[in-house]
């Protein structure tokens, strides 16, 4: 049977895409931004600030959002808090505004922190909904009751067009406002987040906990309604002794709400999701994962899950960057390197999401899986297999840009700069604040933007589009079988 005409501008699509994007993959211009960002002063936007309205009504909710609530993006968990009693613990949704068919209940939990008492923190799971399909949703009661709404991704499929937002080591300053702001104003579905939430442990004693509530207002505004998918940070750590706090993650793990037994995982703080298009694995920079550990056995069975016949797009987040040509944080991610690297190039992933570091950077597909103690072939080189690695912990921080010099104690000061020469390996790098969006828009190709806030603007600074690693890869055989399936 012949190919119809939509089939040939697929096929002219695949080939197209893998001739313009191999330019763009495996150049050797490499570029750090001469730019000088002149910005808001990195401190935390004042608890009286609008930024952190209380919403009104007695124990009315708050600090509202969502994230993916199964594997396949049928479900969200829908988070909130209650200040002063556990109050109404139902979530009322529906496809029509003002009218709730379906009921959901939650759980609830609270936690103490030194002397401080969380609210009461709500999760509820919304299941078997629709694919590709708009929600509305109340939660509270009486007058106190709030409204949102949330649109379901399209189901899994390989052409399945998407858009992901990417926001790393956000915080709650006047620089994050911008961040958030200028994300909100793309055209993101989902947040990818890559750890270091609220920047509440730069806090001490009641304070700590009063910085998570404000943060968890301070997202409202876009997390009611897209979901987050979320990885923890160093700064979700919260080891402090001098308090009596010694529970790592505590803060984290009470407020924050992952799919992660729908992927078989044993730990909140790796999971795996599909969405549209994209399989997405997340994993915690700051948990054990050297050999036979949980999280390494897990994503040895996560991959072999992976279906690019279904989610060609494979991406990895993690907080603590692989690869990163800035002094701060120099090395801290070789650790993880030398564990997973070879998994990650053997699978094709497609991109690894970091923060960590306050700048942008993203590399050209480079590997070093060949290095051992003896070869003395240490340097990264340049692998078509390899994933692209990108650095976007650059949300807006009370620390500030890791491109100047700053005090870290009262007696050493380090210079944070990008090491010079820039290496071979690194394409792009700028110290300034800002997000990324992945427009993936068919199985072979996505367009990447990183947003640069420019003094209160949002500004396209790097932007290339990408082939997809498994259908741009041994392309005769996969032409051959897209064509046969398609005629």
């Amino acid at each position: 049977m012949p190919v119809s005409f939509r089939k040939q501008i697929s096929l002219f699509q695949i080939i197209s895409s893998v001739t313009i994007i191999f330019r763009v993959e495996y150049g050797s211009a490499k570029i750090t931004s001469s730019f000088v960002r002149s910005e808001w002063p990195s401190v935390d936007i004042p608890l009286d600030n609008e930024a952190f309205a209380i919403p009104e009504g007695h124990n009315a909710p708050q600090q509202v959002r969502i994230t993916q609530g199964d594997y396949d993006g049928k479900a969200v968990i829908i988070s909130w808090v209650t200040p002063d009693e556990p109050g109404f613990n139902t979530v009322q949704y529906g496809k029509s505004d003002k009218k709730f068919d379906f009921t959901a209940v939650g759980t609830v939990t609270n936690y103490n922190f030194y002397k401080y008492k969380s609210g009461y923190i709500h999760h509820c799971l919304v299941d078997d909904l629709e694919y590709d399909t708009k929600y509305y949703y109340k939660i509270g009661d009486g007058d106190s009751s709030r409204e949102f709404w949330f649109q379901t991704p399209p189901k899994v499929d390989p052409d399945a067009p998407y858009t992901f937002g990417i926001i790393g080591d956000l915080g709650q300053t006047y620089n994050s406002l911008s961040t958030l702001k200028h994300y909100m104003q793309s055209v993101g579905q989902t947040v990818l987040f890559v750890g270091d939430l609220s920047y509440a442990d730069r806090y001490q004693y009641n304070d700590v906990g009063l910085r998570w509530d404000s943060w968890g207002r301070f997202i409202e505004q876009s997390a009611a309604y897209q979901p987050w998918i979320w990885s923890a940070g160093n700064h979700e750590i919260e080891y402090m002794p001098y308090m009596g706090e010694v529970l790592p993650f505590k803060s984290y793990l009470h407020r924050i709400a992952t799919p992660y037994m729908a992927s078989k995982s044993s730990n909140t703080l790796w999971y795996a999701v599909r969405r549209a298009s994209a399989h997405i694995i997340v994993l915690s920079s700051y948990s054990p994962f050297v050999k036979y550990t949980p999280q390494w056995q897990w994503l040895r069975e996560e991959f072999k899950r992976v279906d690019r016949e279904k989610t060609p797009w494979l991406i990895v987040l993690m907080h603590s960057p692989i690869y990163n040509s800035n002094s701060a944080h120099c090395m801290e991610g070789e650790s993880m390197r030398a564990a997973f690297e070879s998994w990650f190039v053997h699978s094709r992933v497609d991109f690894v999401f970091a923060g960590h570091v306050h700048a942008y950077e993203r590399s050209y597909r480079i590997s070093n899986i060949h290095y051992n103690v003896s070869s003395g072939d240490r340097y990264p080189v340049p692998d078509k297999s390899a994933p692209v690695y990108i650095t976007v912990g650059d949300g807006g921080n009370q620390e500030g840009l890791a491109g100047k010099n700053y005090w870290v104690s009262s007696y050493l000061q380090f210079i944070i700069r990008f090491l010079d020469p820039q290496p071979e390996y690194s394409a792009f790098r700028e110290a300034s604040y800002g997000h990324s969006t992945l427009e993936i828009k068919n199985r072979t190709h996505a367009f990447y933007h990183w947003n640069r806030n420019d003094d209160g603007k949002k500004v396209p600074t790097d932007s290339v589009v990408f082939r997809n690693q498994y259908w741009a890869s041994n392309l005769r055989r996969r032409l051959k079988k897209y064509l046969k399936a398609e005629s």
